[in-house]
């Protein structure tokens, strides 16, 4: 059973971090429902890092306030702390130590600690448990920090990029672990990537940074619906920009356009066809295409 039975894993309330007079994050808000899979994206610069290490107590904000599993994130208590994984973008290990040392060491540091799973993960990605540390490969580093923040069977993951530098058969391993440990309900996973095609694969809610603030947070199946891109052909030439609520990009040439919106009505796609005499087709689009269309200037 989870230890912490509680509406939301985490949860940011008009939170202010800034660097300089440069605000990363702007009074953002966001919470994170307990036993759901979160895919964090933002441009890069955009404050995830930030956001993430705000999340765990690394980095205090100026204002507002953060909880994590229950309690302030800043001073997490080392109760808490069992509960909670990490894996940082840039993996932090001990590079003197052979792999199988590291793992029981870090195990040494956990009530619970599943050296069943560990020795599974570390065969399946084929970590090579004589090996110092610090003379693994970049993949190879990256898949034992995985290991060490999965063995303890965290009721909340945070990772931060975390198969950046995995190849794509390591990174379909990972991303089923991912899966296998959210099914259950009672845990909750957060996680950075710029790989939109994984995001989708294993995340049943996205939450977009953007300008220091939360731009969207929902299911994934519900930024689908919202976003869509309308083909336009039209018997005359079309002005030179459409005045419409919801348009996010729009591009215009003679009697073509392509608009993208997140404001879809029937009112709207009639309004078009009849003020342009114009045929109009309602395109889907993915979220990678959804995420550039977003943040196109």
């Amino acid at each position: 059973m989870n230890a912490f039975p509680r509406e939301y894993a985490l949860e940011f309330s008009a939170v202010s971090k800034l660097y300089g007079e440069r605000a990363v994050l702007d009074r953002l808000d966001l919470a994170i429902p307990s036993g759901s899979v979160v895919g964090l994206l933002g441009k890069n610069g955009a404050g995830k890092t930030t956001l993430l290490r705000c999340a765990l107590g690394l980095a205090k904000p100026q204002h507002g306030t953060v909880t994590i599993l229950g309690e302030p994130a800043w001073t997490l208590s080392a109760s808490a702390k069992q509960y909670l994984g990490y894996v940082p973008q840039t993996p932090q290990l001990y590079p003197w130590m052979r792999v199988a040392h590291l793992l029981d060491y870090t195990g040494s540091f956990y009530r619970r600690w599943n050296g069943a799973l560990v020795r599974q993960l570390a065969a399946d990605w084929r970590l090579p448990l004589n090996q110092r540390a610090g003379t693994l490969s970049v993949g190879e580093a990256q898949k034992l920090t995985l290991v060490m923040a999965l063995g303890h069977e965290p009721d909340l993951l945070i990772l931060d990029e975390p198969v950046a530098s995995l190849d794509p058969s390591a990174r379909r391993e990972f991303l089923k672990v991912v899966l296998e440990i959210a099914a259950g309900g009672n845990r909750t996973v957060l996680f950075s990537t710029h790989i939109t095609s994984d995001l989708e694969r294993v995340a049943d809610r996205v939450a977009i940074l953007q300008n220091g603030r939360i731009s969207f947070f929902g299911e994934l199946g519900e930024l689908k619906d919202q976003i869509k891109r309308l083909r336009l052909v039209s018997v005359n030439t079309f002005p030179e920009r459409f005045d419409m609520p919801g348009i996010l990009t729009q591009r215009i040439q003679g009697k073509q356009a392509l608009v993208t919106t997140r404001l879809v009505t029937p009112e709207m796609l009639d309004r078009l066809e009849a003020d342009w005499h114009a045929t109009v087709e309602v395109e889907d689009l993915n979220l990678e295409e959804i995420f550039l269309e977003l943040h196109d200037e």
